[in-house]
């Protein structure tokens, strides 16, 4: 089993982007420090990414280097599948050595990680046609919240497809093949086979959780933390109903199997 350390000391972590592409926040520039890291996130499998394009977002390093070893961290990541295609949030010095290792600068591409709570914009302001005397204070609207609706899958899920549902659950009425992958920012609900990866809470929701009424993935993942299964899976859970979630072990994130008596 391997566990990814809590979210804040995580060298490196996964976002999805507008550019058809996934964000990947380093922590360190490092390639020793990250490898390290990569192979304790994705459990020792290499082939977890499919070729994805990759943007290096460089806004939460905590001790920018003199300089980056771009040959030794490119080779990194392609090695775990990913294929860096730009970089942003690097010093100017350091964005020259990018773009000369072949990376776009793209810091001011439009990318669908959410800003942060101090950078949204406030909520919109009625204002109140001043009369003779002071304006009272302005009233505040408040924004309706957004829905999201959840994603339903009709039909089996066969090796090499993905599918990932932004922003809410997805439901598979028919299961999914080994090789297959789901991916949602909620919890993933599968009435029929979990063969190959279920990740949920892709974008760090750890109160996500996985349901399937037949148990049998090659991982499954929430909010970063994975779970692999290449001792195979216990016989008390293998092809039974079961369901994933998030434990505390000490001070220590886990994911926690359970099964589910559906009668």
């Amino acid at each position: 089993m391997s566990v990814a350390p809590a979210p804040a000391t995580r060298p490196i972590e996964f976002r999805n982007a507008t550019l058809d592409s996934t964000i990947a926040v380093l922590r360190v520039a490092d390639a020793p420090a990250l490898a390290d890291a990569l192979h304790k996130m994705l459990g020792g499998m290499p082939d977890f990414f499919n070729g994805e394009a990759t943007v290096l977002d460089f806004a939460e390093l905590a001790d920018p280097p003199q300089r980056i070893d771009w040959p030794g961290l490119l080779s990194l990541l392609k090695r775990f599948r990913l294929q860096p295609i730009g970089v942003r949030n690097l010093t100017p010095p350091l964005a020259e050595t990018a773009r000369q290792a072949g990376l776009a600068l793209l810091d001011a591409a439009e990318l669908s990680e959410p800003p942060p709570e101090s950078a949204r914009p406030a909520p919109a302001v009625a204002e109140a046609e001043a009369p003779p005397t002071p304006a009272p204070a302005a009233a505040r609207v408040e924004p309706a919240p957004a829905q999201v609706d959840t994603l339903f899958v009709d039909r089996p899920l066969r090796s090499g497809q993905q599918v990932y549902a932004r922003g809410g659950d997805i439901v598979l009425l028919a299961g999914m093949s080994n090789g297959a992958e789901v991916i949602a920012d909620g919890s993933i609900h599968c009435y029929g086979p979990l063969r190959g990866r279920a990740i949920a809470g892709a974008q760090g929701n750890a109160s996500a959780r996985i349901v399937t009424t037949n148990f049998g993935p090659e991982i499954v993942s929430i909010a970063g933390v994975y779970k692999t299964f290449e001792q195979g899976i216990a016989e008390s859970l293998a092809g039974k109903a079961a369901h994933v979630r998030m434990v505390m072990n000490g001070t220590e994130q886990k994911l926690g199997i359970e099964s589910l008596a559906l009668d």
